[in-house]
């Protein structure tokens, strides 16, 4: 909606003077968008004011205006219609200024607002919390610009082929419910990209029950994917670890990952790995450790190497899982190194 062309304008001196008297750094927004400052109009005092009637500082206000400088070319009717909005998910003005502060260009965006207000209300009916509405309106923007009956028709569509896998109606809200806080981005996809999907699956002999499993082991990102790039990461992985189908399979039931990377990322991961000195046998036992990137492998082998842990040799599963999980694992291999070794049949030196 605004002009960007810089040559044969000047900078509006009324905004820079309110910018300045706000303490804000103009060189951040000179470097970041200068076409803010050759606006004829904007609301620099009435946007700052708005947000300290929230509770910010001047140092917030500062910062959100250096980090979302279009923030001020919106008028305070729409920042005090967005504020209202936010609201409705928000516990308190301290939670909404502090979401604002992390996220400008989330709250700044205001040209949605009716599709906004309709999908909130929406989700809220669906069941959602307010804590996972508020992340997804500040991670997730987009599925808010949306008209609300493209994402109910999305919602559908996965309800519907929840049931036809054999899902049942009782488990059905808690499944879609959770799919949604773990992968909003799945509203952004259509319904035949998600029958396409599942119909590949399907034509790859995985049973109903298996796809069901895979949904959920996958967060719903397999509905990001396509049958194209989804069958090249099933024919390497089928070459790599020289399998049938059905091992194939149980492979992909075992670690879904092989369909979700593209051949790219685990030709750099497998490559990681051998280089390590761990064999494709060693992989195909554990092949979740495709998960992980070949910088974190690398990390984990390392230290584990410290304790005299021979990972070659060994199981690959103490490599696995979250930042969490390892340290538990290697909490574990550290304490058993340490722990002196005890003779049950050694005399016991007791004191009379």
């Amino acid at each position: 909606n605004y002009t960007t062309d810089t040559k044969s304008r000047e900078e509006n001196k009324k905004t820079l003077e309110n910018l300045y008297s706000l303490s804000v750094d103009v060189t951040k927004i000179r470097r970041l968008k200068e076409w803010v400052l050759l606006q004829d109009v904007a609301y620099v005092k009435e946007i700052a004011g708005i947000l300290q009637e929230m509770g910010a500082d001047e140092t917030t206000v500062a910062s959100i205006i250096e980090r979302c400088p279009e923030a001020i070319l919106h008028t305070p009717a729409e920042i005090n219609s967005q504020r209202a909005l936010w609201q409705l998910v928000c516990q308190n003005e301290k939670q909404l200024i502090k979401l604002i502060e992390q996220f400008p260009e989330s709250f700044f965006t205001t040209e949605y607002q009716q599709n906004q207000k309709a999908n909130i209300l929406f989700f809220q009916e669906l069941g959602l919390k307010n804590n996972i509405i508020t992340r997804f309106l500040t991670s997730a923007p987009n599925i808010f610009y949306n008209p609300v009956e493209k994402n109910k028709n999305m919602i559908e569509t996965l309800q519907r082929n929840y049931l036809n896998l054999g899902g049942s109606e009782a488990n059905m809200k808690i499944w879609i419910l959770k799919l949604l806080s773990q992968n909003p981005f799945i509203l952004l996809n259509t319904s035949t990209a998600i029958q396409e999907n599942l119909e590949f699956l399907q034509k790859n002999y995985f049973t109903d029950q298996e796809v069901l499993q895979l949904l959920s082991k996958l967060k719903g990102f397999i509905f990001q994917l396509n049958s194209t790039t989804m069958q090249k990461s099933m024919l390497f992985s089928k070459n790599i670890f020289k399998c049938s189908d059905q091992e194939l399979k149980q492979l992909v039931l075992k670690c879904p990952a092989l369909l979700y990377y593209s051949v790219t990322v685990l030709e750099e991961r497998l490559e990681g790995l051998l280089k390590e000195g761990i064999s494709i046998a060693q992989i195909r036992e554990t092949p979740t450790v495709l998960e992980l990137t070949t910088q974190i492998v690398q990390y984990r082998i390392k230290k584990l190497s410290a304790l005299g842990y021979d990972i070659k040799s060994g199981n690959l599963e103490s490599l696995n899982g979250t930042k969490k999980d390892f340290e538990v694992t290697y909490g574990k291999i550290q304490s058993k190194k340490e722990r002196p070794i005890f003779n049950p049949v050694a005399p016991l030196h007791i004191e009379d």
